[in-house]
């Protein structure tokens, strides 16, 4: 659905909803005098509250409580919380369910990213950012790239999750993570259907990347577009590394780059609260986080500025190549062609999306030949007291923090979600107030040039369902009282400063 766009006589400019991502969200814009952009604000009015809904529950529900956060990539959050209670036991998985929960969890990737693709930020490009707004979505995609290649996406994308529900139970809200392992093994049956579909999946990953050179590599004016100042912020990036500082979806060490790309930090994700710290402002009830010993500065970028980023562009920067040799040799080019490392332009985002879209298809055909996968011993059973655990993935949308504190029955007393587009809030505020002031101007304002502002934030594939734990102030409330014939005796209102008013 095209979002309703309000242009008003005084100055201010909403667009509500904002479309193609997961949750609800609006932007605010503003407009001096003479027509140009004052401020911008990216505004989230939902509020979910899963840190609560956590209190009080067993912990081994939370990677089935998690997964219900969002129906797009339950996956991450069933992970996430599954290597949380891992840490939270003191128990490590044997080393066959690692394997199957990695395999998993790349099959995952591969089928999110290509959704994300296709479906959400590819109409920007394959229809065009000024296409009527009837036609910016995954239709118009398909009448201009043809049915077959639509009927490849839907199938290579069933695949993928029919390899899920095999493995996990469900494709949309796994059950088999446990503490300590999964709750089941591989059967030779199925690693031989995970082989067959990994090596299908390299091949459409790589058909995808030939698709995204075509249509945005080989098209100056989207080349000029990635490039433009109205998509370029300069912050620090963060992402999971291995031993080499190759990207890593599941495991690794945390690494966080400067502006001017050298290594900041590299951390032991348990560690990640010495480093990350959370931010709440009263407009929006989604918090922005902010590196901790540089502090909170306000919405602006930079090397004096505390914000980072996560997401494929982040993960990218914060790397020093890819794990898989036809990932790695994309990975090249696209730093080659973009003037080196980092690269600050938001819109590179769907290049690397589908560069790790590649890496995630081949290290699932790496993984499905490893001979531990059919192992039957897939489960150490916990011994010892719960108390606290971390687990940290990186999902789709950008590193993925799961963060529980339980009592010695195992019961819950906090929890702390920091979700991906928590991560990227201040960066994609910054963003869409860059790109507005470079666009918006009152005489030439439209649909499409919304739309371009709208990219700014559609880059990163927010989930902003995920992302809203803040509670600034209390929740607004209003109460009516009425008679038997519907008429209104009394009216109770509390706004969000706590002020009570009757009338």
């Amino acid at each position: 659905m095209a979002a309703a766009t309000e242009i008003q006589p005084t100055r201010r400019i909403t667009i509500d909803p904002i479309t193609r991502l997961e949750g609800h969200g609006k932007i605010e814009i503003f407009l001096d005098a003479k027509g140009d952009v004052a401020h911008a604000y990216f505004q989230v009015p939902e509020l979910r509250g899963f840190e609560k809904f956590a209190q009080g529950r067993p912990a081994e529900d939370m990677p089935q409580i998690t997964s219900r956060i969002c129906g797009v990539c339950p996956m991450a959050h069933h992970m996430a919380s599954t290597k949380a209670l891992d840490a939270l036991y003191q128990v490590a998985p044997p080393p066959a369910a690692r394997k199957i929960r990695e395999l998993v969890y790349s099959a995952f990737m591969v089928e999110d990213h290509a959704l994300h693709f296709y479906f959400l930020g590819g109409p920007d490009f394959v229809v065009g950012p000024q296409a009527p707004a009837a036609e910016r979505n995954v239709l118009g995609v398909i009448a201009k790239v043809g049915t077959e290649v639509a009927q490849r996406v839907i199938g290579m994308r069933r695949k993928l999750r029919e390899l899920t529900s095999l493995a996990a139970g469900k494709a949309a809200h796994p059950v088999f993570g446990l503490p300590g392992g999964v709750s089941k093994p591989l059967r030779a049956e199925d690693v031989q259907q995970f082989r067959s579909v990994a090596d299908e999946a390299v091949d459409f990953a790589r058909f995808t990347l030939d698709l995204f050179e075509h249509i945005v590599l080989d098209n100056s004016a989207y080349v000029d577009l990635l490039r433009s100042d109205a998509y370029t912020t300069r912050t620090y990036y963060m992402g999971l590394v291995d031993e080499d500082n190759h990207v890593n979806f599941y495991d690794g060490m945390l690494r966080v780059v400067s502006p001017e790309g050298h290594e900041w930090a590299r951390f032991d994700p348990a560690r990640y609260a010495e480093y990350i710290a959370e931010h709440a402002d009263p407009w929006t009830y989604m918090k922005s986080c902010h590196l901790k010993s540089l502090g909170w500065h306000g919405l602006r970028d930079g090397p004096d500025s505390g914000i980072y980023a996560v997401a494929p562009l982040a993960r990218l920067n914060a790397s020093e190549g890819m794990a898989t040799p036809l990932a790695h040799e994309a990975w090249l080019k696209y730093f080659g062609l973009l003037g080196g490392k980092p690269v600050h332009h938001t819109l590179a985002n769907h290049w690397a999306r589908v560069i790790e879209l590649l890496y995630a298809a081949e290290h699932m055909r790496e993984l499905a030949q490893h001979p531990e996968l059919t192992d039957p011993q897939v489960r150490t059973i916990p011994t010892a007291t719960p108390r606290e655990g971390i687990g940290i993935v990186e999902a789709p949308r950008g590193t993925l923090i799961h963060h529980y504190q339980s009592d010695e029955r195992g019961v819950i007393t906090k929890a702390n979600l920091i979700v991906a587009t928590q991560h990227n809030a201040a960066r994609i505020a910054i963003g869409i107030e860059k790109s507005a002031r470079a666009l918006v101007h009152a005489s030439t304002v439209d649909e499409g040039i919304l739309n371009m502002v709208e990219m700014a934030f559609r880059a990163y594939d927010p989930c902003l369902g995920c992302a809203t734990h803040s509670l600034p102030g209390r929740m607004p409330l209003c109460i009516q009282v009425r008679d038997h014939l519907g008429n209104r005796l009394t009216l109770l209102r509390r706004d969000s400063d706590g002020r009570i008013h009757r009338e």
